[in-house]
């Protein structure tokens, strides 16, 4: 009975990640399309800019929340949701504000603190993997 509850967790995890997921990848191509399919109202301008920062975040959080059987407890889905999303805002951002010259005084703060955990992530996750293969 143990087996069957946990099994029903990973289906529910993995429904909720995807569902997760697709919006935000739709939201990060589209996210006029996707309001206007959610909410019936046209967005533009600073509402396309921010749906698409909310497609990113909604992305890495459907990366974090996928079952992974094989590793359960081992939180490398949630060190690669967390490496999705702040390497992709870190680009974005960057995008912001060297291509679209959009700037406010929080931006370039904001663009590195995002890419130094990125890399604090790469290195964590690096450092996870290559201690696993050293007690093996």
């Amino acid at each position: 009975m143990h087996e069957t509850h946990r099994d029903r967790q990973r289906k529910i995890l993995a429904f909720a990640a995807v569902v997760e997921a697709a919006t935000g990848l739709a939201l990060t191509i589209d996210p006029s399309l996707v309001v206007a399919l959610l909410v019936g109202v046209e967005v533009s301008g600073i509402g396309t800019l921010l749906g698409r920062c909310f497609g990113i975040s909604l992305l890495a959080l459907g990366l974090a929340c996928w079952p992974d059987p094989q590793r359960i407890g081992s939180g490398d889905s949630a060190l690669r949701g967390m490496f999705v999303y702040n390497a992709l805002i870190a680009s974005y951002l960057t995008f912001l504000g060297t291509v679209r010259h959009l700037e406010g005084w929080l931006l370039w703060p904001a663009v590195a603190l995002h890419g130094v955990v990125a890399l604090l992530l790469v290195f964590t996750w690096h450092g996870k993997r290559s201690t696993k293969a050293a007690d093996k």
